[in-house]
């Protein structure tokens, strides 16, 4: 063999998987096949001044290399097993939040010292949530910022590269089954390992479905999350970003009874675009350092949808809705809410006017014509009611971006320890469709690398 262990995918469960092997096995030879570039090489072009939005690079920058598509989110690592996957069905309840811990103790000495834990235990808020109809989820938040979170990534990849075997920009095209091994086919070679951990994260959805096509490993349909995302001043959520930092609040719209929740809140924050199979969406990041902040919060809103009979493709109807909003926007569109509910579109004009500068160039439209009307309902309902705990929510120069879509990857069916039918072929993070989160990520790595040592020989 090659390899003892292949990894595919440099994100946050490859990352972690290969520390714990390096760290309990060291024997072990280990490499990681990355589609991306190494971390000091990732640069976005969109500089603000010269390019402002999105080109279409051939291999995105902000979705992949070494730290996966969270290497540039705003480092928020929420402990909790209420939302960000059900990896807690597989290996339990407390074993996933230990694990969950365990990367924050990884985080926290490896840069990320310093850096606040914020929790909703004993929260006022809650209640004030109830009684508007709106539901507060329970976590713990450590917030790195992008900036901090960089910061632990370059410390990881400087102690692993030591001694794991790194390829960078080499894609993994073919994963074969073996006999009692495994082979993976790239541009540059082949490559043989007895154990193969996949952690090819969202972006790689299409690539894992057709590996579990070709050798047979059943998958189920999974959900997407359609939405957009909320730009605003930030002292109108100052009350929740101070205590919590990251709320996420569910609510059940009145008219269709679907959940609508808030998702990635960045205080003080900038509104990202970014390229996911040549479709352009729409994120938001935040930084620790006070030089890098802004005077406005932003989150998503998010409805998820799920596709079983007869059409059970979740992930191409997003596909298909992000398209319409590149083809109507030339990329990402933004609407004031008070153009939305006047059903007018957005223009340059209304939008220099607006007391909400954006912090992303994206193009004035008409969210209507993009977003079917019953999500685009929830949405609205939501902003509804997030203006009865965060007053001036529903302002007409709050700024929505679109669309913001998450696609998440079929799932993929595993056994308990996290491995497919073939003895060996571990299947982690994202790409599994178990996690949703940075935090769940990087534990999947963790739990399944022990897996390994305990089977392979090493410290268990």
């Amino acid at each position: 063999m090659d390899y003892d262990v292949i990894i595919i995918g440099a994100g946050p469960g490859g990352i972690y998987a290969a520390y714990e092997l390096m760290t309990r096995a060291p024997q072990l030879n280990v490499a990681v096949f990355e589609a991306g570039n190494t971390l000091d090489k990732r640069a976005c072009p969109i500089d603000g001044k010269r390019i402002k939005t999105c080109i279409g690079c051939k291999n995105c920058s902000i979705m992949s290399g070494f730290g996966g598509a969270g290497a540039f989110s705003d480092g928020k690592y929420n402990i909790t097993n209420d939302f960000g996957g059900n990896l807690f069905e597989y290996i339990g309840k407390d074993e996933a939040i230990r694990l969950m811990e365990y990367v924050d103790d990884i985080n926290l000495s490896h840069g990320g010292e310093g850096a606040r834990l914020y929790s909703t235990a004993n929260t006022t808020l809650k209640k004030t949530c109830l009684q508007h109809k709106l539901q507060l989820l329970d976590a713990s938040v450590r917030h790195l910022g992008t900036d901090r979170n960089l910061v632990v990534l370059t410390n990881l990849l400087a102690e692993l590269d030591k001694q794991i075997d790194f390829h960078f920009l080499e894609p993994v095209q073919r994963l074969e089954v073996l006999d009692g091994a495994y082979r993976v086919g790239t541009k540059k070679g082949t490559y043989t390992c007895r154990t193969c951990v996949v952690s090819v994260g969202r972006s790689g959805s299409a690539w894992m479905e057709g590996v579990c096509h070709e050798v047979g490993i059943p998958t189920t349909s999974n959900r997407v999350d359609i939405g957009v995302r909320v730009e605003l001043p930030a002292e109108l959520f100052s009350h929740l970003t101070d205590e919590l930092y990251e709320s996420k609040i569910v609510y059940r719209t009145e008219k269709f009874e679907d959940r609508v929740r808030t998702f990635c809140m960045n205080p003080h924050g900038s509104v990202v675009s970014e390229n996911t199979n040549g479709i352009v969406t729409v994120n938001g990041h935040s930084y620790e350092n006070p030089e890098l902040q802004t005077d406005y919060t932003n989150f998503a809103l998010l409805v998820s949808k799920h596709f079983s009979e007869p059409f059970k493709d979740s992930n191409g109807y997003g596909e298909s809705i992000a398209r319409l909003s590149n083809m109507l926007g030339g990329g990402v569109i933004v609407q004031r809410f008070g153009d939305l509910i006047r059903g007018r579109r957005s223009t340059h004009e209304r939008i220099t006017e607006s007391f909400v500068v954006p912090t992303l160039k994206a193009e004035p439209g008409d969210l209507s014509l993009v977003l079917p009307k019953r999500i685009l309902d929830g949405i609205i309902e939501m902003i509804y009611a997030l203006d009865k705990i965060a007053p001036g929510t529903a302002n007409d120069d709050t700024l929505l971006y679109g669309v913001e879509v998450k696609f998440y990857n079929m799932h993929v069916e595993l056994r308990p320890n996290l491995e497919t039918s073939y003895e060996g072929l571990y299947v982690i993070g994202d790409g599994s469709g178990v996690t949703h989160s940075l935090s769940h990520a990087s534990a999947s790595g963790v739990f399944v690398a022990r897996d390994i040592v305990a089977r392979m020989g090493g410290r268990s």
